[in-house]
């Protein structure tokens, strides 16, 4: 009785163990999915790249703040990849770049430059720089919501009031 006991445990261990060690996984490799912040990269260091970019191509910067963890993060990140018009308007007038928060990597630094009352607004939500660096705008992303989901058009509204002028 005690061999099957201490088996029951050693495999309820394993399965424990085979568990965390998948839960330990970057949460992009997790289920299949690709997730769309990276904890790993520097932000600083991406950012400046776009800036530099969106002043070459006459376009601002979406700094999309939240995380893997975040479903209202990925759930907009889903909106604005599969809704036309939105993904329309964000790749004729955006460079965009999801601004990860979460324990293994705060971006502390990047966060005070851009958006020091940010924690207060809830995840996502939105920094938009000019092709200088300026925040021109930040935006929480509850006024963009609709039941469980967001709304095209207080999205679509949201983007054109800060679209560089060509």
């Amino acid at each position: 009785m005690k061999k099957i006991a201490y088996g029951i445990l050693c495999l309820s261990l394993f399965t424990v163990n085979g568990v965390m060690v998948a839960q330990t996984k970057p949460v992009m490799e997790q289920k299949g999915k690709v997730r769309p912040y990276h904890p790993e990269e520097d932000a600083q260091k991406k950012i400046d790249a776009l800036v530099h970019k969106a002043a070459k191509e006459n376009k601002n910067v979406i700094l999309q703040a939240g995380g893997n963890w975040c479903s209202w993060c990925l759930l907009f990140n889903e909106f604005k990849d599969n809704t036309a018009e939105v993904k329309k308007v964000i790749d004729k007038g955006f460079l965009y770049y999801h601004l990860n928060y979460s324990p293994e990597n705060k971006n502390e630094a990047v966060f005070k430059r851009y958006a020091p009352e940010g924690h207060k607004l809830g995840y996502p939500f939105f920094i938009v720089l000019n092709s200088k660096g300026k925040v021109l705008k930040i935006q929480e992303s509850g006024s963009l919501e609709q039941g469980k989901g967001y709304n095209k058009e207080k999205v679509l509204q949201f983007l054109k009031s800060v679209t560089p002028s060509k």
